[in-house]
């Protein structure tokens, strides 16, 4: 008797459990992956959309290119997750598995700050990026704010990213002098969780450029007519073109579902991702895995990535017969684009004890030009 594994959402996570699993199983067992959107979208790209250097077709393809490899492809909204059960609705419909890998994501609310959504441009939607290199067109003038508007946000260096490849675009365009920028958060410093010495060259980096970073500014709202964001500790920030991370939360299915624990994110073992739920496992950003430190491990394709390969082994060799030892260990790295056709490259083990064990390589040409090959690879690979 052939066995479902059902994944929930197209994503990085959810693209690679699928692809290993369909790869890993015979063809009695059934893949099938559940997705609402009809473009997987590579997400890393936005910045360079954002300047107009990509198209969005370049940058996302057809999940439903996913079915030449054998993976059924459910188009829909996710309206109800039965992890005891392990049964889920998608538009009206029951499906039914053995085995359930949950890689909804983040869902992104800018909703939830007032005046946000009004105001300024979603660096993490494609819509808002897309707007964002049209509103770049004709801006040669005025404050530029890049703002972290809550914590966690997947992509810990994408905000950072964004300014210094904002600065660039505006030297290029000879503007620079007439636009200043400046970079708003709550962390206590760039990339925390990489640790004070990676904080501290993304910081440098960024400065060096002639960009302001104010830490410890959390936002308590946004007015679209003044051009103006308050934060909680009472300064003030006016700008002429917002640029934003908006608040990440888990998706309401996944709340209904019981899943979520304290941290407000499902509560996944770290090595194999398996929940509390028999069967039934979650990967990437829609997870909250506590590290050593007392914070998250990151939200990053990169973990989605891994923990997808970890599940996929895992579930396969149980369907097989065998024995699952697949265990994800904690490894993460990421290109840190810095204009200038230049790029960093931090990486390390962010489950090592008693703090995560980063380090951050210099910027050069060459970084920059494994960051555009890795596009290439990945959308090629996959899709």
């Amino acid at each position: 008797m052939g066995k479902t594994v059902l994944i929930l959402g197209g994503g990085i996570g959810g693209v690679v459990a699928a692809s290993r699993l369909r790869r890993l199983l015979a063809r009695e067992q059934r893949v099938i992956l559940v997705e609402r959107e009809a473009d997987h979208l590579f997400q890393p790209s936005l910045l360079w959309l954002m300047l107009g250097w990509r198209t969005p077709g370049e940058i996302t393809r057809p999940i439903a290119r996913l079915a030449r490899r054998g993976i059924e492809i459910v188009r829909g909204n996710v309206e109800r997750i039965d992890p005891v059960r392990r049964t889920v609705v998608v538009g009206g419909r029951e499906h039914s598995a053995d085995y359930l890998v949950i890689a909804l994501g983040a869902e992104l609310a800018p909703q939830t700050v007032p005046g946000l959504s009004e105001a300024g441009h979603n660096l993490y939607a494609l819509a808002g990026a897309s707007a964002l290199r049209d509103a770049l067109s004709g801006f040669d003038a005025g404050r530029v704010a890049v703002l972290v508007s809550s914590l966690p946000f997947k992509c810990p260096a994408a905000p950072y990213e964004a300014a210094m490849l904002l600065e660039y675009g505006m030297r290029q365009r000879g503007v620079r002098d007439s636009v200043p920028i400046d970079v708003y958060t709550p962390e206590p410093g760039p990339m925390p969780v990489a640790g004070p010495e990676v904080s501290k060259q993304v910081r440098q980096m960024v400065e060096s450029k002639g960009i302001g970073v104010h830490t410890e500014h959390a936002v308590k709202s946004v007015d679209p007519q003044a051009r103006r964001i308050e934060f909680t500790n009472g300064k003030i920030a006016d700008f002429d073109l917002l640029v934003y991370v908006p608040p990440h939360r888990a998706p309401q299915v996944v709340k209904d579902a019981g899943l979520t624990g304290a941290s407000g994110w499902v509560a996944a073992d770290r090595a194999t991702l398996a929940t509390s739920a028999p069967a039934v496992y979650a990967i990437g950003d829609v997870t909250g895995i506590p590290l050593a430190i007392g914070k998250p491990l990151p939200k990053a394709g990169v973990f989605a990535h891994g923990e997808a390969e970890v599940v996929a082994a895992n579930i396969a060799a149980e369907i097989k017969g065998g024995t699952p030892r697949a265990q994800f260990a904690g490894n993460g790295e990421c290109f840190v684009e810095t204009g200038d056709g230049r790029a960093g490259y931090g990486s390390g083990n962010f489950y090592a004890e008693p703090a995560p064990q980063v380090s951050l390589r210099s910027p050069s040409r060459w970084l920059h030009l494994g960051k555009l090959a890795y596009e290439k690879f990945w959308l090629y690979r996959w899709f």
